[in-house]
């Protein structure tokens, strides 16, 4: 049963959090709408594309900026308890330090529910949204994906490799094909100046085809100037979208990271951090929450002043660390597990220091 100081806190806590979300989520889209409105009007982005964007907009950065407003609404509205000495009015009733907590717990829980669901299933659609409008629109010309030296393994016996991919008229230049037997030797290679997807007769066109087969000792070569046929591949499995982890649910991203890892996918790492955090936000919620009431629950001079710039200097310290491990797990091979869990135990373990020390 919740009792009056657990209604009383928990309600602070959610509301101030909503507010910090009403408040900022608008500022963000203005500020972001006065950056990108020229290109929009210079691109002739529709007037119905342009608020479905802003729509997902809306919940892929508010997802990103949960953390961070949760942690500058607990700073807000303890510093408020603080100063108004009601925080010292609850302890000197027989109220424990820990007993205090409870509602904080209930209130980081209920926002981890939320941050979970959101990042697993609700911000992956918005996610394709967001990043098909901003590459449409607003990074016209640029690539979204790798294009050139395009290398796959379909299997532990196929590979492909094309020179380039245009992935508008879904065609791809120097195609090459190669299957190897259980002894790993090359039984066949087909090779082809091009190779495009016919979507109407769901079937890969090949021009300039040759196929060499090994039969034996015996090698033997068909040429054709142009072939249709099928393989057990996408063509947009050649190079997916930088993007494409953010945009799957968290079943979708399980069996997609297990596709990429049997093809030997070269940037694995980038799909698994994304896996890894987003089940580690959850988690900040708890930390932020620690970290927040420990350094705001003392009355201090200065006032709230105080606690919000030490919270907004956490809050970016934070980011930072999360930006830097989380490249180093992209680009230089750093385990990705370690790279979402070094933070997060740091932060975790100066939130239960600065407990000890507001207790006290």
């Amino acid at each position: 049963m919740l009792k009056i100081l657990d209604r009383y806190i928990l309600k602070r806590y959610l509301l101030t959090f909503g507010m910090m979300l009403l408040l900022f989520v608008p500022i963000g889209i203005m500020l972001n709408l006065a950056e990108q409105i020229g290109k929009m009007i210079d691109n002739e982005a529709p007037l119905n594309e342009i608020l479905v964007y802003y729509m997902n907009f809306t919940i892929y950065i508010g997802n990103l900026l949960f953390p961070v407003f949760l942690f500058l609404s607990i700073i807000f509205f303890t510093s408020k308890l603080a100063n108004n000495t009601e925080i010292v009015a609850i302890l000197s009733s027989g109220v424990s330090y820990n007993r205090f907590l409870r509602p904080y717990w209930i209130g980081a829980s209920v926002i981890a529910v939320l941050m979970f669901f959101m990042s697993m299933f609700i911000v992956p659609n918005a996610s394709v949204g967001y990043h098909e409008f901003k590459f449409k629109y607003l990074k016209k010309g640029k690539q979204d994906r790798v294009t050139s030296n395009i290398f796959n393994q379909l299997n532990e016996n196929d590979f492909i490799y094309v020179s380039s991919f245009d992935p508008d008229r879904q065609i791809g230049y120097n195609f090459t094909f190669e299957h190897f037997g259980e002894d790993n030797q090359l039984e066949e290679k087909i090779s082809a100046g091009n190779i495009r997807w016919v979507a109407k007769d769901s079937v890969y066109r090949l021009t300039s085809y040759t196929n060499r087969r090994l039969v034996g000792k015996e090698e033997i070569v068909v040429t054709k100037r142009r072939l249709d046929t099928i393989f057990n591949f996408k063509i947009d499995d050649l190079t997916p979208v930088s993007y494409v982890a953010e945009t799957k649910n968290l079943f979708e991203l399980n069996k997609f990271i297990d596709t990429q890892r049997k093809k030997g996918a070269s940037n694995i790492n980038t799909y698994i951090l994304v896996k890894y955090k987003r089940w580690a936000l959850p988690v900040t919620a708890f930390i932020l929450t620690i970290i927040g009431v420990a350094v705001s629950s003392v009355k201090r001079r200065g006032g709230m002043g105080v606690n919000l710039a030490f919270g907004i200097g956490v809050a970016f310290i934070y980011i930072f660390f999360d930006k830097v491990f989380g490249t180093l797990a992209e680009q230089s091979g750093f385990s990705p597990l370690l790279a979402v869990i070094i933070p997060n135990l740091a932060f975790g373990a100066l939130g239960i220091y600065l407990l000890q020390n507001a207790k006290r």
